[in-house]
């Protein structure tokens, strides 16, 4: 079973190492802020939007396109940093 500090360190790399650079700098942003302070859920919820697609993100972030209902809220906290 994988540790919290584990999983933290996991899912930082994942927020930095997306392949696409608007995507690396915004969700390394919200991870150095925010990772830490999240429970569980919530890193579940975080660790399943680091598996979309960095076009998809970018969009939502961005504002092109609405992001899924789930995502809603964390979309809005990583734009707002």
């Amino acid at each position: 079973m994988e540790t919290r500090e584990i999983r933290l360190k996991r899912l930082t790399m994942r927020s930095m190492r997306r392949g696409m650079k608007e995507m690396d700098i915004l969700l390394m942003r919200y991870s150095e802020r925010h990772l830490a302070n999240l429970n569980e859920p919530e890193l579940d919820l975080y660790e399943d939007l680091l598996s979309e697609n960095d076009q998809d993100l970018y969009k939502w972030v961005s504002g092109q396109e609405p992001a899924p209902d789930r995502f809603n809220t964390l979309i809005k906290q990583i734009e707002n940093g």
